[in-house]
């Protein structure tokens, strides 16, 4: 029986149903990731995967908002998204507009995206790997990479949409909540900066211009690519993208600041007319690279990462009643990230659950888990690593994350084995270095005075 032909687009759809330990060996086997130096400067990690034609790639660089002016807040995000508001004419190339640009990678059925993080100012393209086509998907990146348009007319209608969304955004007390708590844990570190109304009136063109070309630079490029493509093939796509920036400015870039270690408790209690009080609890945490990051993984899972099997459900929501869900994670970077604590609850409920909560942690920081309970942390996580990497993009995800960390390359190689290696005294030794109950931040916003 012959199939029905199925154009890209629609084929690269049925492509992204597919889990990746179709493509891959089996999870707990090998995953190589080969990596190189481009001449360039560009540092390059590629996972060949043969099975599937497409391939994803991820183009990091170091110019997320923490890169970012107080006064311009926002900046990279709205960099980012002008990205795709046309390009510019180039020789033997016509000028597109944000709408032929559109139309132009619908046709190729490829995707092509930017996007800015508190690190990173990162670019995406996913395309099948059909020779003519993913030659022109490339070579239409390159074109948006070398020669964005920026045009004026669409910042301006972008920027009036933003402004009504952050309008919206005020209204809402979880928004309140979120700015208050990055304000009183990061302090004047920019991973505290909030964008608002002022900032955004104060970006235009020529600031996105200068900051794509400060930051986006091929010298200072982290390139990640998952797909069915050899290193050959590789190499020449690299190339392609990298002579797109190749002559941004590559001058070194000033030190960011460590985000400094509280030194007493906050609480703020912000009035909100609203049924529901939303309460932020933490203090800076850990980088990535911190040499405890497995112990507060795996403790976090039973502390408040773990859902209905954690301890504060139980203490907060099981026994008490007092919210419907409550959570705690770890948000590491290159810098110390949050450490946060989140919950809703009735107003008149809000220094009840504030202090049930405080109470958990403190006698988690104190004790630590039970082996009971690190037993089944363990074998939660360790079965459910699988998932952790069944797509093209979550394993992307995953290897773009190794690189830009400085991990060894065989970390998902050796993951289940740091899970199972963790101890409950590893696990009460790390939250005694990371967490200080007496210093949290605590913000309640709508509770009853």
């Amino acid at each position: 029986m012959t199939l029905p032909a199925m154009c890209p687009n629609l084929f690269l759809r049925v492509l992204l149903t597919l889990p990746v330990w179709a493509v891959l060996a089996p999870a707990q086997a090998a995953i190589p990731i080969e990596h190189w130096t481009h001449a360039s400067g560009a540092r390059v990690y590629l996972v060949a995967s043969p099975s599937i034609p497409m391939l994803d790639v991820q183009i990091d660089f170091d110019g997320g908002s923490r890169r970012e002016p107080a006064a311009q807040a926002g900046l990279a995000s709205v960099t980012a998204g002008l990205l795709s508001g046309g390009v510019a004419a180039q020789p033997g190339l016509p000028a597109l507009d944000e709408n032929q640009l559109s139309e132009a990678w619908v046709d190729l059925g490829a995707q092509f995206g930017a996007q800015a993080s508190a690190d990173r100012f990162s670019v995406s393209l996913r395309s099948l790997t059909e020779p003519d086509l993913l030659d022109r998907a490339v070579a239409l990146a390159a074109r948006q990479l070398a020669a964005p348009a920026w045009p004026e007319r669409v910042w301006q209608r972008d920027r009036e949409r933003l402004l009504a969304s952050l309008k919206e955004a005020e209204n809402r007390p979880g928004t309140l909540a979120s700015r208050s708590f990055a304000r009183a844990v990061y302090g004047s570190h920019p991973y505290g900066f909030q964008a608002n109304a002022a900032s955004f009136n104060a970006i235009g063109v020529a600031d996105m211009r200068a900051f794509f070309r400060r930051h986006v630079a091929a010298c200072r490029a982290q390139v990640t690519l998952v797909g069915a493509i050899d290193r050959a093939r590789a190499g020449r796509i690299v190339d392609q993208l990298m002579a797109a920036v190749q002559s941004n400015d590559c001058t070194a870039l000033p030190e960011v600041p460590a985000v400094q270690p509280l030194v007493r408790a906050v609480d703020e209690r912000l009035p909100f007319a609203a049924a529901q009080a939303q309460v932020l609890m933490g203090q800076p945490g850990i980088a990535r690279d911190d040499p405890d990051f497995f112990p507060l993984f795996v403790g976090n899972y039973i502390l408040g990462g773990g859902g209905f099997v954690s301890r504060l459900t139980t203490e907060v929501r099981e026994k008490r009643g007092l919210s419907y869900s409550v959570y705690s994670y770890f948000s590491p970077g290159r810098h110390a990230g949050a450490f946060q604590i989140g919950l809703t609850t009735r107003p008149d409920q809000a220094a009840q659950a504030v202090g049930v909560a405080r109470e958990v942690v403190r006698r988690f920081v104190d004790e630590g888990p039970t082996e009971a309970e690190l037993q089944a942390a363990r074998e939660f996580l360790v079965n459910g690593f699988a998932l952790r990497i069944d797509s093209n993009r979550k394993l992307l995800d995953n290897v773009a994350s190794i690189a830009w960390n400085g991990l060894p390359l065989d970390y998902l190689d050796t993951w289940t084995q740091q899970v199972e290696r963790v101890s409950v005294s590893d696990i009460r030794r790390a939250f005694a270095r990371a967490v200080q109950p007496d210093r949290l931040v605590t913000v309640v916003v709508g509770a009853q005075p």
